[in-house]
């Protein structure tokens, strides 16, 4: 008897280990599922795998909750949800852990859901002036010397600051705007003191110290740096809700032109904008938007974030777009497909228009990325005028089944007509609209 049951057990394990490796590339299908998912209360788990029915039928799918407890789904239920027939509804926020095992005994996939209330957005597409004030001052360059006997020098760049540098504190006190600094560099150098210099580096701080040196050529005392204190150009609103009078614009991070440097917010704001020309975008040339800031527009709000996923702050005044005459639902990532979609953005003047795109790839992602999705533009007309996507474009929200879905925001420099977009979710995490639980994610245990 002991022999016979050991021969079914080793038939099992041998039935088990066969079945595993003839369906493995099917099963690779379950890997590709990403291990964090935001879903909307009351809307179903949209996982839509094509998986066959040898692996469908031995499929199961334990879901737990420390607040709501567990689900075991096996068979038909479990067939259901991957197959999109009949997927369990989470009707109550909180955070879900889903196992996929393979006849109950191998584990597959583990993903984390976390159930979040419904957010409704006005659509952005409007053109904004933004201006960027940094943390101390940007340097940019570097200029030799020349001081009264002819002699050449820079003791900026022999006391070790290079481009890039941001420069926090002289002497000990902030510093916030480059002429600021041009002053206390000329205060000192008359009275023939050395300054003490307060450099940030990335992430490491270190000081330093400088004697300023009379330029003979501009009349004033110099340590050899071009700096710059603030940041100005043309972007596209993506989003603004009004409950929170909160706004998400670009959809990428602001850099400083000349060092591609992210600049360490201090503050700033963001105005309206008319676009007065395009330069259309080429094979190697990416094109732009030409815009001019009006002072007396309507929208204008502060920046209070310069993120991976675009800036963010408050509205004073709300805002409506023309195109949709209320709010839209914002689409997770589990809801965005490939096939077409529609951007918002500026061309002329400020008049918002929708314009066709493709969506090529989703990516899923389990962790903040700002490229989580690959476009291409398929509109006629916006080709004509643009030649794809340009600078200026980005932020322009995209919409999908009358969904907010994300932003465009960078261009295949090689191929105009396509371009990358940030999800919306990460877009509303990093405007706290969505609760970050992707990184404050607790451990849950699966039963």
């Amino acid at each position: 008897m002991q022999k016979t049951t050991r021969q079914k057990m080793t038939g099992l394990f041998l039935t088990l280990i066969i079945t595993t490796v003839l369906l493995g590339t099917q099963i690779q299908k379950l890997l590709t599922i990403p291990s964090h998912q935001f879903l909307s209360v009351g809307d179903p788990l949209e996982l839509n795998l094509l998986l066959p029915k040898q692996v469908l039928n031995n499929l199961e799918i334990n879901i737990h909750s420390k607040d709501f407890g567990k689900m075991h789904l096996k068979g038909n239920a479990a067939v259901n949800t991957v197959m999109n027939q009949s997927s369990p509804v989470f009707s109550t926020p909180g955070e879900f852990k889903m196992e996929f095992k393979l006849f109950g005994l191998i584990p597959l996939r583990q993903m984390v859901v976390n159930v979040v209330p419904p957010i409704n957005v006005v659509p952005g597409g409007q053109s904004i002036g933004v201006l960027l004030h940094s943390q101390g001052v940007i340097v940019v360059g570097k200029s030799s010397i020349v001081d009264s006997r002819g002699k050449k020098s820079n003791p900026a760049e022999d006391a070790g600051i290079i481009v890039g540098d941001i420069i926090q504190k002289i002497n000990g006190k902030p510093v916030k705007t480059d002429s600021q600094m041009r002053d206390q560099i000329e205060s000192l150098g008359k009275k023939g003191q050395k300054i003490v210099l307060e450099i940030k580096r990335q992430k490491h701080v270190f000081k330093t110290t400088i004697k300023p040196i009379y330029c003979q050529e501009t009349k004033r005392y110099r340590i050899g740096l071009f700096i710059r204190d603030s940041a100005a150009g043309v972007g596209t609103l993506t989003f603004y809700e009004p409950k929170s009078k909160k706004y998400g614009a670009l959809g990428h991070v602001i850099t400083d032109i000349d060092t591609a440097q992210e600049i360490d917010l201090a503050d700033g704001k963001i105005i309206g904008a008319s676009i007065e020309d395009i330069r259309p975008g080429k094979k190697g040339q990416p094109g732009e938007k030409i815009g001019i800031f009006k002072g007396d527009s309507e929208l204008i709000g502060n920046i209070t974030q310069n993120t991976q996923f675009g800036i963010f702050g408050h509205l004073q005044k709300k805002i409506n777009n023309p195109i949709y005459n209320k709010t839209l639902p914002i689409a997770l990532s589990g809801q965005v497909h490939e096939g077409s979609a529609q951007i918002l953005t500026v061309l002329d003047g400020n008049k918002i228009e929708s314009f066709d795109i493709k969506i090529e790839q989703v990516t899923p992602q389990s962790r903040p990325e700002g490229k989580g999705l690959v476009i291409k533009v398929t509109d006629k007309r916006l080709l004509e005028k643009t030649g794809g996507i340009v600078q200026g474009m980005s932020g322009s929200p995209i919409i999908q089944n009358n969904k907010f879905v994300g932003a465009v925001t960078h261009v295949f420099v090689n191929d105009p007509t396509k371009g990358f977009g940030v999800l919306a979710e990460w877009m509303l995490m990093e405007a706290g609209l969505i609760p970050d639980t992707v990184n404050n994610s607790t451990n849950l245990k699966v039963g």
